[in-house]
C-alpha cells in the first residue's frame, strides 16, 4: 500500500512540478525560488497525501498551497526590502534610479490587495500576460481576472491616486 501511494505521488510530482514551478515564478517574480517553493508546496502535500490523493482535484490544493507560499515569500522579500532602503536611504549621496519612496509605496499598496486581486494586477500589469494568460496561471476564469482586476486597479488608486497608478501601468496591457 505504501508503495502504491509513494508511485501515485511521484506520477502526481511527475505531471505537475513543472506547472506549480511557473506559478511560483509569475507571481513571485523569482525564477530562482520558484523550484524551492514548488518543492516546498510538495513536501505540504506529500504529508497530506493520503487524504488528497481521494480529492476530486488534488491540482487545485497544491496550486492554493503554491500561491499561500507566494504570498509569504512576497510578504517576507517587501519586508527585507524596506529594511535595506530604509539602511541605505540613511545615505547622503544622490542616486539615479528609480524612486525608492515610490517603489516602497506602490510594494505597500500591492500587499493591502487581496492576494487575488494583487496576483491579477502584478501579472497583468507587471508582466504584461493577457486576460486569457493570467486566467491560466491562476486557475481561474477570464472573467475573474477582468473584474479582479479592475476592482485591484480601483483600490490602488484609491490608496496611490490616480495619477500615480497611470503613470505605472502606462505602456501596460489595457486587454
Amino acid at each position: 500500500m505504501l508503495h502504491d501511494t509513494s508511485a501515485e505521488f511521484h506520477d502526481f510530482v511527475e505531471r505537475h512540478h513543472a506547472e506549480l514551478a511557473r506559478l511560483a515564478h509569475l507571481l513571485t517574480g523569482e525564477k530562482d525560488a520558484a523550484d524551492d517553493l514548488a518543492a516546498d508546496a510538495l513536501v505540504a502535500l506529500w504529508q497530506r497525501w493520503d487524504r488528497l490523493r481521494a480529492a476530486q482535484h488534488p491540482v487545485a490544493y497544491a496550486r492554493g498551497v503554491v500561491a499561500n507560499l507566494a504570498r509569504e515569500r512576497i510578504r517576507s522579500t517587501v519586508r527585507e526590502r524596506r529594511r535595506v532602503a530604509l539602511f541605505w536611504s540613511r545615505s547622503t549621496e544622490q542616486v539615479d534610479g528609480p524612486d525608492v519612496a515610490v517603489v516602497l509605496d506602490v510594494r505597500a499598496a500591492l500587499s493591502r490587495l487581496p492576494f487575488r486581486k494583487r496576483a491579477c494586477v502584478v501579472l497583468r500589469h507587471a508582466f504584461d500576460l493577457s486576460e486569457k494568460d493570467t486566467a491560466a496561471a491562476l486557475g481561474i476564469s477570464v472573467g475573474t481576472v477582468k473584474s479582479q482586476t479592475s476592482k485591484g486597479m480601483a483600490e490602488l488608486e484609491r490608496l496611490l491616486g490616480a495619477e500615480t497608478v497611470g503613470e505605472l501601468t502606462a505602456g501596460g496591457r489595457n486587454q
